[in-house]
């Protein structure tokens, strides 16, 4: 989310049952690789607080909540309703550690790197960023940068976002709006990046890179929309790039919006299509699943398993909370390029979720608003943080074992202990081939006094899940990690470790004679920056399946609009990222690229690229 609407489209609505197909505005390579271009000086003064579009069905309880069923104490076994327990994935005989490989600082308060000083200008950041071969790409609100994961020396930025659409021409080249997106497409080896342009109407900028180099050349895309497309998520899948969006008109929300992107072409540089569904405001925050595994390219020419790419045809699959209480609902997108008519979103012209999952009970984090509720320590008592605790966090975590498909989700609690402490709710779905998912593990995270919000969740290959997250209270706002290791009891985390150390408060210090810093003042005249996140990313290395990347934000020096962001690499104890192997795919392997199978290679060590196909070929 970054700035208020100054104009609203005409409010269209999509025809019943079919989806919407419509052409890319714009569409262009650059001729240019990004680190030739000379980003625009920006203009901009002052501090820009961000607005913040909640859930509209969140509500504050009068009654105290109850405490949370799934809170850490013993291991959790999900109840019948909520699916049966089932074999973990294969796991080591020894319960390996996690531990910390790569740290270094990102985009934020006094960064510096080849493209000069970054100095924040607005909150909170959108933390984004995504790790690749050689590379780690964070894009916060304003700028990107890319890092070289080997070292964290910065190879390029930090520029504004928006430099890569120089030359591009319209509202993508001209605005610098934020709510950034970073994904590396591991099946094609390319960067996916994209952030929303909000002025002069409402689009999505996309850009995928030609080579899996980020700072080289890209095509480039705008898709418009009639309304604001707010809080843009977006998965990778071998038939589309997956997208959401929260629609806004004016001041209204008037549901979800979900989309997908015509991969094929756009990774061919070709003119490419969106096929979209708008849903009614029954539905806010929908997470599009994102596909995970260093040998998702890879699939047997049957479409068998044996690899972590879903099964051939298989939809997207879109998660949110609940409409019901105490449910997740969960959607298969279908797309079909070849006969648009065919494309299914839901069930049914109204697209009612294809499943309701129960779950344990829980509250939206603050006692159900999922407002701002976070305290931090300091005197005077500095403004309680935002939580957004009233949606599910990015990203929708989707891995394919032999036996069953994962999906990993998160979002913050309240756990009904005194003081409305907020805690990490996280799931792990399964679809074990009954013709759907449920919930084979649950929990609830939240040790000692301290809050723990801001989460994302992720597994490596041998089936240990990680989960990243901020915490305060006591302490300063920072950045702690748990892990469940494939052979721990259901439903449980070990002992945190601390990633990063919070060493100062957000807080708007007030000036002479009581006045309010710039930026921090409220409508009712308050003086307060309670803005934080809005969002975190733990994702895997391609390289190796092992190493979990992860990257959010936290304060150093008590004040305002100085934050800092953190980059880490999560590994097995006593590894090195340069150590790990890719396990071996399966004998016989097919990329797929749109809804066509393109080839079989046999099984390899070292990938060899093309420009649709990706082969493997023996190492001598």
């Amino acid at each position: 989310m970054w700035l208020l609407w100054c104009s609203a489209g005409a409010h269209g609505q999509e025809q019943p049952g079919a989806p919407r197909v419509i052409a890319a505005t714009k569409q262009d390579t650059a001729q240019q690789p990004l680190r030739a271009l000379q980003p625009t000086v920006s203009l901009a003064a002052g501090f820009v607080k961000k607005p913040y579009h909640a859930n509209p069905h969140a509500t504050v309880s009068l009654a105290p909540p109850k405490r949370d069923p799934l809170l850490q104490g013993a291991p959790v076994v999900p109840k019948a309703s909520m699916g049966a327990a089932a074999p973990a994935p294969a796991a080591p005989k020894k319960a390996v550690q996690v531990t910390i490989g790569k740290s270094f600082d990102g985009i934020g308060a006094g960064f510096h790197g080849p493209g000069g000083t970054f100095q924040v200008r607005n909150a909170p950041p959108d933390t984004n960023g995504a790790v690749g071969e050689s590379q780690f790409v964070q894009w916060v609100n304003t700028d990107i940068a890319v890092f070289d994961k080997n070292t964290g020396a910065v190879a390029l930025g930090p520029i504004p976002g928006n430099t890569i659409w120089q030359g591009f021409g319209g509202n993508c080249e001209q605005n610098n709006d934020g709510d950034p997106i970073v994904q590396y497409d591991k099946i094609a080896n390319r960067w996916v990046i994209a952030q929303f342009s909000v002025k002069n109407g409402f689009s999505q900028c996309v850009a995928v890179s030609t080579t899996a180099d980020a700072s080289g050349t890209y095509h480039r895309y705008e898709f418009q929309y009639e309304d604001f497309d707010d809080y843009p998520k977006m998965g990778v899948w071998p038939d589309g790039y997956y997208i959401s969006f929260n629609m806004f008109h004016g001041q209204n929300f008037v549901g979800s919006k979900v989309c997908a992107y015509e991969r094929a072409a756009m990774l061919a540089g070709l003119p490419a299509r969106q096929q979209c569904f708008q849903l009614s405001d029954q539905f806010f925050g929908l997470l599009p699943a994102d596909l995970d595994g260093a040998t998702s390219a890879l699939v047997s020419a049957e479409g068998t398993p044996g690899s972590a790419a879903p099964p051939l045809g298989s939809p997207n699959f879109f998660l949110a909370l609940g409409s019901q209480a105490n449910t997740l609902d969960l959607w298969n997108f279908h797309v079909d390029w070849n006969a648009t008519a065919n494309t299914t979103f839901g069930i049914g012209p109204n697209h009612t979720p294809n499943q309701s999952i129960p779950v344990a009970a829980f509250t939206f984090a603050c006692g159900g608003s999922g407002g701002s509720c976070i305290p931090q320590p300091g005197n005077p008592k500095p403004e309680q943080l935002d939580t957004l605790g009233e949606r599910l966090m990015y990203r929708l975590a989707y891995r394919r074992f032999a036996d069953h498909e994962s999906l990993l989700a998160t979002h913050s609690v309240d756990t009904g202990v005194a003081g409305s402490q907020t805690g990490i709710r996280w799931y792990e779905l399964r679809n074990q081939a009954t013709g759907g998912f449920s919930v084979f593990q649950a929990g609830t995270y939240a040790p000692g006094t301290n809050h723990r919000w801001m989460g994302s969740i992720a597994m490596d290959k041998a089936g240990n899940i990680v989960t990243g997250y901020n915490v305060s209270g006591a302490v300063f706002p920072g950045l702690r990690f748990a892990v469940r290791r494939a052979n721990d009891p259901l439903g449980t985390l070990t002992t945190e470790k601390l990633l990063f150390k919070g060493t100062g408060a957000q807080h708007c210090i007030l000036g002479v004679g009581g006045a309010c810093p710039p930026g921090c003042s409220e409508p009712d005249g308050t003086c307060k920056l309670t803005r934080w996140g809005d969002y975190s990313s733990m994702s895997p290395d391609p390289t190796n399946d092992c190493a979990l990347w992860f990257t959010s934000e936290y304060e150093k020096q008590t004040g305002a609009f100085n934050w800092k962001t953190r980059i880490a690499s999560l590994l097995p104890k006593g590894q090195s990222e340069n150590s790990l192997q890719l396990g071996a795919p399966p004998r016989s392997s097919v990329v797929h690229s749109g809804n066509s199978r393109l080839g079989t290679e046999p099984t390899a060590r070292r990938w060899r690229r093309s420009r649709k196909l990706l082969t493997l070929k023996r190492r001598p």
